[in-house]
């Protein structure tokens, strides 16, 4: 790199100073008193689409603060955009939890039939009463002698409810 460049100034996400707080805040506190034509207007410059037809009021507020809110102070984690994108969209179905991620070294402790059964975590298995198993799955199946799935019968996951009768 020969010669001497200009740098352009990097564009970072700066705090936001006390006083741009406070025009946040006096924003938001005003969201209430306007008209719902006018937060449909407000609603699509800040989301660059159509007002989904089903959106009552006060979601419509809600949704023109969080969007004005993490303008200010910075975006939702991915797995909270998508469960209020899905939410947005109308959908019934719910979003899926991201799973939750589990250390090698971790203790499982499980009451079976009176007696207390530990399962250690592995990077490629769990350890149960000092044997290596590829998964929680045979170490449930070990201690009731059944199929189980591992990660429900250790309290990891939980259990479906059905509607039907």
């Amino acid at each position: 790199m020969g010669g001497s460049t200009a740098s352009r100034p990097v564009e970072m996400a700066m705090p936001r100073r006390t006083t741009d707080c406070n025009e946040l805040a006096r924003e938001l506190a005003s969201l209430p008193d306007l008209a719902t034509e006018t937060l449909r207007a407000r609603w699509q410059d800040l989301y660059g689409r159509e007002v989904p037809a089903h959106l009552s009021r006060p979601l419509l507020l809600r949704s023109i603060a969080q969007r004005l809110q993490e303008q200010a102070c910075g975006s939702l984690k991915p797995a909270v955009r998508r469960l209020l994108d899905q939410e947005l969209a109308g959908s019934n179905k719910p979003a899926a939890a991201p799973a939750p991620s589990y250390k090698p070294g971790t203790r499982l402790l499980r009451q079976w039939r009176g007696e207390t059964h530990e399962v250690i975590l592995l990077a490629d298995g769990v350890q149960y009463r000092g044997e290596r198993l590829r998964s929680l799955s045979e170490a449930a199946r070990r201690i009731t002698g059944a199929r189980w799935s591992g990660p429900r019968f250790f309290g990891l996951k939980a259990t479906e409810t059905s509607d039907a009768t």
